[in-house]
């Protein structure tokens, strides 16, 4: 596509807080924080199409 400002990167989303991964949470956590977020979209999805 070229045209004039347009730009698909998302450089900018960048999190510099996630370079230190000491200080992360364990991987159990992160997975069980994604797990509940996908939980919680699938119920307003699910809310959606009842509607």
């Amino acid at each position: 596509m070229q045209r004039d400002k347009v730009s698909l990167g998302i450089f900018w989303l960048k999190d510099d807080s996630l370079e230190d991964t000491d200080s992360l949470p364990p991987p159990k956590e992160i997975a069980a924080d994604i797990v509940e977020n996908l939980e919680a979209a699938l119920e307003q999805f699910q809310g959606v199409e009842e509607e």
